[in-house]
Order: structure tokens, then C-alpha cells, then sequence
């Protein structure tokens, strides 16, 4: 079993409805999220600015203790319901890339 931390990103390029992906986003998308087993952080950041390329509209990043400890949470029913709701938000945005990684900690 690996102990490193990992974390799994998500990039929404901007909605077609920024209001009702606003909405959605909050009432029924993270709510569901904060269901998924072994999760320890989810954090947004809207609007981030890029070195280069175009710009995101949102970046979420969810964190687990470890690499094993994602992939129980992504293998559950919870994370499941997740997945299915990106489809409904994917009436407003696209979900771009989704990236799942371990990461060290230099500071």
C-alpha cells in the first residue's frame, strides 16, 4: 500500500449558463462528491488565470491520504453517482481533462 497523497483533478472549460452550472454545481455536485469515501479535501478555484493557453472556468482538486485510498473512493457507488452527474453538467461545460496522480509534499 503507497502513502503518498494523491489527488485527482478536474478542469471545466466556461458554461454555456454559467448561473444554472453555478447552481447545479453546488446544490447537487458537490454534495455527492463530499459522499465519496476517503475524501479529505475538495477545493475550487474559478477563473485561473494560465501561463499558457486558453483559460479553464473552474479547476477542482480532490484529495486522499493515498494513492489506494482514491481508487477505493472512485471505485464506489458514491463516486459513481459523481461520474453520472458530469454528464447533467455537461449540458453547461465540458469537463476537459481529469487527472489522477500521487504528489509530494516539498514544503
Amino acid at each position: 500500500m503507497t502513502t503518498t497523497p494523491a489527488r485527482f483533478l478536474v478542469f471545466w472549460e466556461r458554461p454555456s449558463d454559467p448561473e444554472a452550472f453555478e447552481r447545479h454545481y453546488r446544490e447537487v455536485h458537490i454534495p455527492l462528491a463530499r459522499k465519496i469515501p476517503g475524501l479529505r479535501s475538495y477545493a475550487i478555484t474559478d477563473n485561473p488565470v494560465p501561463v499558457r493557453g486558453e483559460p479553464f472556468f473552474r479547476i477542482a482538486e480532490l484529495r486522499w491520504d493515498t494513492m489506494d485510498d482514491l481508487r477505493a473512493g472512485l471505485d464506489s457507488p458514491e463516486a459513481r453517482a459523481v461520474a453520472a452527474d458530469v454528464d447533467k453538467l455537461a449540458v453547461y461545460a465540458t469537463c476537459r481533462n481529469m487527472v489522477i496522480e500521487p504528489f509530494e509534499e516539498l514544503l
